[in-house]
């Protein structure tokens, strides 16, 4: 792989020098926490994540064709970042959705027992 001086800091590589505090952070996680945060909270998020990187990667039908994905290292760590980032936004959606339906909810009850 060719390392160029203007590209950003590599989500794999050293942490050296300005320290890649998201991979370092990463690794300081313990198994069990990795395994529930990169679990979905329900069934629509895991499916809108899905078509989102099938999106991102292509979708031919793996039945008819044989399906061979490569790159690079870079080009994986985006991949990785964009699901992430993904992930998190779709996460706070559906948290600030059950906060809008909660506060729905208690307003109507408020409102009957006026």
């Amino acid at each position: 792989m060719n390392k160029s001086s203007h590209q950003g800091p590599e989500l794999f590589g050293n942490d050296s020098e300005s320290g890649n505090w998201l991979w370092q952070y990463v690794q300081s996680m313990s198994p069990e926490m990795i395994s529930q945060l990169s679990r979905p909270s329900s069934g629509d998020v895991y499916q809108v994540m899905e078509r989102n990187i099938v999106g991102l990667l292509g979708n031919l039908p793996s039945e008819h064709f044989g399906v061979t994905i490569t790159t690079n290292r870079e080009n994986l760590g985006r991949l990785l970042a964009s699901a992430m980032i993904s992930g998190y936004f779709l996460r706070n959606a559906e948290q600030r959705m059950a906060f809008e339906k909660s506060l729905l909810a208690s307003e109507a009850n408020a409102s009957e027992a006026d």
